[in-house]
């Protein structure tokens, strides 16, 4: 039976894009996969512990000499590795806070990676196709003059296919604060068509993935 994984990391349930955008895709995968399984982490509704000491070390010690919190710390990344192995897709919302990843994301991402197992020579969930959805307030573009400052896809293009071998793809609906931000007022419309196509793009690769 086939398996989603959904990730959601806005902290906004009603005004986000990035939420709209991964719900459509998941509704066209679903609509494809009728007997599927979704797996949804909302970072934001349930956010996972920023990685600490017990859980890196809990990875290199034998079973019976891990601490109460070491056995609790991996319990909890074992079960985001098999999350991530089980999936045969993965979509993320991933929108820009501060020209970066939410806190929130970058969380998973430290839990998930492990040397050895899901990143190195042979990551264990490599080649799972993965669609990140990339929405961002302004533009950033090539061409654009904040170009340089765009570190959420040059970093997760890195992270998910450097590190865990996955196929990763980008969704990125732009101007997504034009609307309530004066200053982008001149990009309303490109705002909704960006959306428009992002939200049609969502529903393509879903549906390319029954294929």
């Amino acid at each position: 039976m086939p398996v989603l994984l959904h990730i959601d990391s806005s902290p906004f349930a009603e005004s986000s894009v990035s939420r709209e955008v991964s719900a459509a895709f998941r509704a066209a995968w679903q609509a494809q996969h009728p007997d599927g399984t979704v797996i949804h982490r909302d970072l934001a509704a349930e956010p996972l512990p920023h990685l600490d000491a017990a859980g890196i070390s809990a990875a290199f010690v034998p079973a019976d000499q891990r601490s109460p919190e070491q056995a609790a710390a991996l319990a909890l990344r074992e079960q985001l590795f098999t999350e991530l192995e089980q999936a045969d897709a993965v979509v993320i919302g991933a929108p820009m806070y501060n020209f970066t990843i939410p806190s929130s994301l970058k969380a998973w991402l430290d839990h998930v990676i492990l040397m050895g197992r899901t990143a190195g020579d042979a990551p264990s969930a490599a080649g799972t196709p993965v669609t990140v959805v990339s929405s961002r307030g302004g533009s950033y573009g090539p061409g654009t003059p904040r170009e340089s400052f765009e570190f959420v896809t040059t970093y997760l293009e890195k992270v998910l296919t450097g590190m865990l071998g996955l196929d990763v793809d980008f969704i990125v609906p732009e101007f997504t604060l034009a609307s309530v931000n004066p200053a982008l007022a001149e990009f309303v419309e490109t705002a909704k068509a960006s959306k428009a196509k992002a939200l049609q793009d969502a529903e393509q690769k879903a549906k390319a993935l029954a294929v």
